[in-house]
């Protein structure tokens, strides 16, 4: 199942940094008082009526502005336009129709999408004396909200699911394909990998980083299974960012995460492990995506008697968070275990939907806790009295205790030891629920 995006629009200043905040639930974007603050987009995964969606927040668009960001700024703002599948197009109820508005709203009728106009900053029940001219704007009814005190957020939330058709996000064309992405900072060599596996160039490649701005999907068959590659835009420092149209390929490239099955990270071998590429292994572990590490350009290393075994040491080492998944060594150019990375990624795919039967389960849990006995508080010792798996991709395991609290994380890290050491689980994390006795049984 993939999840719909929502894009929020406008000039700047109007508050979309604010109502970003405000449904995702935690403060990402960075909100002040200037105009053009936000210049990086942010996207982030929101819930609301038990359904999930993607919510972008995007740079203030100033039509008329020939200034180099400004003109960056809009660029990437239509990309997220372009991705969404509903736009939240945002004004400032304060100050009333602008020039600017109306320039932004011939934009987006231009992209022929559908559109939610909300008038932000209506602080109180009154609505201001020039409300209804944004009627002119023949974007529908306006909203009005204030984000800052939470207010009308919902309507415009239901509004904006009327207009998405959940029934294609929930219902995925391509489930039974393996969706395969590759990550990686610039210039590592995701496109090369891509087209050495394909065995075409289906992909540009280039020495010059950050190429790929887009995310590319091919599919592909190999010993009777379909797969399909997904090559994302280099994730880079936003430090090292210079071209705001590059910024947004982080957006591309975290949607990208977002459905894959399996995530091929790739590093440079003659780099090693930098403090980046931690952060773009983060993105997938986080999101419970299948992971196979990818050390390439593997030829370009010396080697010497326990090169690899060394490198492996370091990256797990360094990784620890993620030392489940699965190392191969690399090289795009020579073709060097190319055919063994695909194997690795289905075997990987396969991990995520493995079952464990609930007799097996606790049969090995109560072998844990007489090997190891659960810790203990002031006298009073963890109990688990019952233990099942109740998901997969990533497998989600439920237990029940006598009390959350005496579940110290480093038991926990136990429980998942076992676990792996008996079924394997490579290349997928492990997700653990602790419940109280009668407790609901709900996520």
């Amino acid at each position: 199942m993939s999840k719909p995006i929502v894009a929020v629009v406008g000039r700047p200043n109007v508050g979309k940094s604010t109502f970003f905040n405000k449904i995702v639930g935690r403060r990402v974007s960075i909100v002040e008082d200037t105009p053009g603050v936000t210049r990086d987009r942010i996207i982030a995964e929101a819930e609301w009526a038990s359904k999930f969606f993607m919510l972008i927040d995007t740079g203030g668009i100033e039509p008329a502005s020939t200034e180099t960001i400004p003109a960056q700024m809009r660029a990437q703002a239509e990309v997220a336009m372009d991705m969404a599948d509903v736009i939240i197009f945002m004004v400032d109820a304060k100050e009333g129709l602008t020039h600017a508005d109306r320039d932004v709203a011939d934009i987006l009728r231009r992209k022929n999408k559908d559109v939610v106009l909300v008038a932000n900053k209506v602080d109180g029940r009154r609505l201001p004396d020039d409300f209804y001219d944004l009627y002119e704007l023949g974007l529908g009814e306006p909203f009005a909200v204030s984000a800052a005190n939470q207010t009308g957020l919902g309507d415009v939330l239901e509004e904006v699911f009327s207009k998405i058709n959940w029934e294609e996000h929930e219902h995925d064309s391509d489930e039974d394909k393996v969706k395969i992405a590759i990550i990686g900072k610039p210039n590592v060599g995701k496109s090369s990998i891509v087209n050495a596996l394909l065995g075409e160039e289906r992909v540009i490649v280039s020495d010059i980083a950050g190429t790929t701005r887009d995310s590319i999907d091919t599919p592909f068959e190999k010993d009777g299974t379909l797969y399909i590659l997904i090559d994302t835009a280099g994730i880079r420092r936003r430090s090292k960012i210079y071209d705001d149209i590059e910024k947004f390929s982080v957006v591309r490239a975290v949607a990208a995460i977002e459905r894959c099955d399996v995530a091929l990270f790739v590093i440079d071998a003659t780099e090693g492990l930098t403090e980046q590429d931690k952060k773009i292994a983060g993105i997938a572990h986080e999101a419970g995506k299948g992971i196979v590490i990818v050390v390439n350009k593997w030829d370009l290393v010396a080697k010497e008697t326990n090169t690899m075994r060394d490198m492996t040491r370091k990256i797990t080492g360094e990784l620890q968070f993620m030392s489940y998944a699965p190392i191969v060594f690399t090289s795009a150019v020579k073709g060097t275990r190319l055919p063994q990375l695909i194997d690795t990624a289905y075997s990987v795919s396969e991990n995520r939907a493995m079952r464990v039967s609930t007799g097996q389960l606790n049969s090995l849990i109560q072998d844990a806790m007489l090997m190891q006995s659960p810790p203990s508080d002031k006298g009073r010792r963890l109990k688990i009295y019952y233990a099942a798996q109740i998901g997969v991709k990533p497998p989600l395991f439920s237990f029940q205790v006598n009390d959350r609290e005496l579940m110290h994380f480093s038991y926990a890290r136990y429980l998942e030891n076992k676990i792996r050491d008996a079924y394997g689980f490579v290349g997928t994390s492990i997700k653990f629920v602790f419940r109280e006795k009668g407790e609901s049984s709900q996520l």
